[in-house]
């Protein structure tokens, strides 16, 4: 798994974190288990694979890691050998023979053995507690570094032995500055992807390097402005057109949260300036005035329910169906 390496300097915000796990490097103390909390695309990864490369990295400098060093050249191709992304199935077997049997194994050439776990939520009960005994009892040279976008799946008993850091959203204004200095981008594309993406840097960025992201918003809401007109099988026949990718209908299930959490919040406050959708006023007003409160709170749980089973693999069109049929009822 290759995920991109920067120095500190170059992550945007997060500067909690960044603060303290620079500390962890400068003064050689770093806790040996840590949970990385956030939503997909806040930057988890990048914070991780950086983390790593400053514990490894052999500069001779207060600031790590420094990006030229062999260590940190290794770790920016993916091949360094002490610090490992364990990708495979997270079942018991899995953990035990990634994690558990090569952590006995000290590191080949660096100060510290580093197992990087994205996903930690996917791991059955059974695979982590086979982890908890490493937890509790690792080698001085051992830290596992677990990220996860769901911190309930992950066991109260594991939580209470790792050092949790929360990735909280980026502001709006700090996503849009992003976008035009590192995309090159005009103000308002970069102003409505950094609207959208809500915090999330990851999610802006796919926005922003998606050549047909505006073609599909406009049907996104060309749908929700008429799911009243709609049968739930044309509702279907729209929804195909965006596209069957997991990632890609992800992202614009999340566009209709975000309309639809417009609308639970006109419907409360009448005020129109706290919108995402402020440019769709009038159709937002409309859906507020006849809908319920239980009902707009039901269609929001079902885009919820949308994406968990495409996460399960459950077929694409009995996923999408489900939650129209809630939108259209």
């Amino acid at each position: 798994m290759v995920v991109p390496m920067f120095l500190f300097s170059e992550i945007m915000g997060h500067e909690d974190i960044k603060e303290h796990l620079q500390m962890a490097i400068r003064e050689d103390k770093p806790f040996h288990a840590y949970i990385f909390q956030g939503e997909v695309g806040c930057g988890k990864e990048t914070m991780a694979r950086t983390f790593a490369a400053g514990l490894q990295c052999t500069a001779e400098q207060e600031v790590r890691p420094c990006g030229k060093c062999p260590s940190c050249k290794q770790i920016d191709s993916g091949n360094q050998p002490d610090v490992i992304w364990v990708t495979r199935e997270l079942s018991s077997i899995g953990v035990r023979e990634k994690i558990n049997s090569e952590m006995a194994i000290k590191p080949f050439s660096s100060p510290y053995k580093i197992f990087i776990v994205p996903e930690a939520e996917r791991m059955t009960e059974a695979a982590q507690n086979a982890l908890l005994k490493t937890i509790e009892e690792p080698p001085e040279y051992g830290i596992i570094i677990l990220l996860t976008s769901n911190m309930s799946a992950i066991l109260p008993t594991i939580q209470s032995r790792c050092l949790t850091l929360e990735f909280r959203p980026l502001t709006t204004a700090a996503i849009e500055k992003y976008l035009i200095d590192n995309y090159h981008v005009v103000d308002y594309r970069a102003r409505t992807s950094a609207i959208f993406a809500q915090g999330n840097l990851g999610k802006a960025i796919r926005y922003i390097e998606s050549e047909d992201f505006e073609e599909k918003k406009n049907q996104v809401l060309y749908l929700l402005k008429n799911v009243r007109n709609m049968t739930v099988s044309e509702m279907l026949e729209k929804i195909k057109e965006i596209g069957e990718d997991k990632d890609n209908i992800k992202d614009y299930i999340d566009l209709m949260v975000l309309w639809y959490r417009d609308v639970l919040l006109f419907k409360a406050t009448k005020n129109m300036n706290q919108l995402v959708f402020q440019s769709e006023f009038r159709a937002i007003s409309e859906e507020a005035n006849q809908r319920d409160y239980e009902k707009i709170e039901e269609i929001l749980s079902a885009f919820d329910k949308a994406k968990l089973r495409l996460k399960a693999n459950v077929n694409f069109e009995v996923a999408m169906e489900l939650m129209l049929c809630t939108m259209k009822q």
